[in-house]
Order: structure tokens, then sequence, then C-alpha cells
């Protein structure tokens, strides 16, 4: 058991290690290549922030054991917006001021049910993974119209611009590319071996470790990045990196499980966990959407959210 514990810490620790230089890697060379700073933000930096996500996800899959990735997409979508966005709020009340962040919520909420719809029928197919991976090619396409169409200066264009490596050479950003990418992919499988082990010495289900432990920890990097965001008053960043992120793992980590290893869905899917998901992602979107003007995170909404995903995590831990 220490040995499978010590592990999952290790993975964790190169997955966090290597998203950060990753990040930094796609992000320096995107921007020597010339690609406009909101695109950066949009696609590149969006995508590679879910890297841990993916690359768990796949990993898992490969092995056998789509519950634990499915597990983790999930669970990630509750722990960054419950977890992640709770506490940043709690630690620096958020504004959504972003015209292009506005446009992105309802593209979450609709990934989002359509993730929960292929669901419905209590399987994920390889049709179900190929129908995920092509709205993860249209988002895509939506993305990059979205950040290359004239407008007037939006708000986390200047965010993003100061988050951006700016004199980064094109060879040191390749080299970060090539080392995240690789100690990604160490820590995804040592991390799917020690999760999984860890379920058996337990006797849990790998869908609870994937829900759990595996969920949080993979929410880490985008916990960093939302913080020191909110800190820099940063706001649209600390929030666009939790919408692009909830994205990317209905699409980009369950489409790839469901193409690698199809299985049944366990029933507390459909009874618990997909509710509780879809009932967040309806209060973010309550939240911050324009409505009447101007979104707001307050400390109380912050609160509120970390309770609510300390009890969801005790419930479904046994403790109550």
């Amino acid at each position: 058991m220490l040995l499978y514990s010590a592990a999952t810490v290790a993975g964790f620790a190169l997955l966090i290690w290597g998203a950060d230089r990753f990040v930094l890697g796609a992000a320096a060379t995107a921007h020597n290549l010339g690609v406009p700073s909101l695109l950066i933000g949009l696609t590149v930096v969006a995508l590679a922030t879910s890297a841990p996500e993916i690359l768990v996800s796949v990993s898992a899959s490969i092995d056998g054991n789509s519950p634990l990735a499915i597990g983790n997409a999930i669970g990630s979508n509750i722990a960054n917006i419950a977890l992640v966005l709770g506490a940043t709020a709690l630690v620096q009340p958020l504004s959504v001021r972003s015209s292009v962040l506005q446009r992105e919520m309802p593209a979450l909420l609709a990934v989002t049910l359509l993730c929960v719809m292929l669901m419905l029928n209590g399987e994920l197919s390889r049709l179900d993974g190929a129908v995920l991976l092509a709205g993860l090619f249209v988002v895509m396409h939506w993305l990059v119209g979205l950040a290359t169409e004239p407008s007037e200066a939006d708000p986390i264009t200047a965010e993003i611009e100061a988050e951006i490596p700016q004199t980064i050479p094109m060879p040191r950003a390749l080299m970060w590319l090539f080392i995240g990418l690789v100690v990604l992919l160490a820590g995804a499988k040592i991390l799917v071996w020690g999760a999984h082990n860890i379920a058996v010495a337990l006797a849990v289900s790998d869908l609870i470790i994937g829900l759990t432990v595996v969920a949080i920890g993979t929410s880490l990097p985008e916990l960093a990045v939302s913080m020191v965001s909110a800190l820099k008053r940063e706001h649209d960043i600390a929030l666009g990196n939790i919408v692009g992120s909830n994205m990317f793992n209905c699409l980009a980590v369950l489409g790839p499980a469901a193409l690698i290893d199809p299985k049944a869905l366990d029933a507390s899917l459909l009874q618990l966990h997909l509710p509780v998901m879809i009932a967040l992602t309806l209060l973010l979107f309550g939240l911050t959407y324009n409505f009447t003007g101007s979104g707001r995170i307050s400390r109380v909404h912050g609160g509120v959210l970390l309770l609510v995903f300390l009890a969801y995590e005790g419930h479904i831990l046994g403790f109550f």
C-alpha cells in the first residue's frame, strides 16, 4: 500500500510539473510562430492545461480501465467548479467582464449536455467516442473563429498577453514542450498504476478512485492557475481556465476513453455523479452569464461551492 501511495503522489508531482513545462513550451512555441495571443489562450493553453486529464484517460483506457478514465473526467469537472472555483472565489471574488467568456459559457453548457445525453443509455460506445471527438474539432474550429474575428479589445486579451512568455527562443520553447510531454506521459502511467492498485487494496471501485483521488490531483494545475490569476486581478483568465478545462474534459478526455475501451457505465454515474456535474454547470452558468449586465462570483458563492464539494466527496467516500 505504501508503494502504491508513493507512486500516486509521484505521478501527481510529475503531472503538475510536466503540465507547467508543457504549457510554457506550447504557449511560447505558438507565440514564436506569430499566433495571436487570444487564440493561444483559448486553444493552445486551454488544451495544454487539460493534458494531465487527457493523458491519464488514455493511459487508463489502454490498460482496460476506462472506469478510472471516466471518473477522472466527471470528477475533474465537479472539482473544477466546486473546489477550484469555490476556493478561488473565497480568496478573491471574481467579476466576469469578458464578452468572449460570456460566449463560451453557453458552449460549455451545450458540451456538458451532449456528454450526458450520450451516457443516458448506460454506456459509452466507440460511436459515442467518435461523436465526442467530432465535437472537439467543432469546438476548436469555433474557438479559432472566436479568437480571430475582428472586435473591440476584450479584457481577457490583455490578461492572456501578460501571461504568455514573450522572450523564450524557439529551441528552448520546443525543448520544454518535448520535456513536458514526456514527463506528463510518465506521470500519467505511474499515477494510473498507483491509483488502480490503491482501489484494489481498499476494495473500492476504480470509478470512485477516479472521481476522488485522481480527479482532485489532476485538477491541481487548474487550482494553481485560477488562484494565481485571481490574486493578480486577472479574473477572466481564472474563470476561463475552468470553462475551457471542463469543455475539454468532456470531449478530449471522455472521447478517447470511449474509443479505446468502450464499456457499460456504472449505475451511480447516472444516479448521482452526472446530475451533480450538470447542476454545478448550470449554477456556474447562472452566476457568470451576463443576464443583468455583470456576472460575479462572491465569497459567499465560493463558500457554498466548497461546502457542496465537501458534502459530495464525503458522500461518495461513505462518510455520510
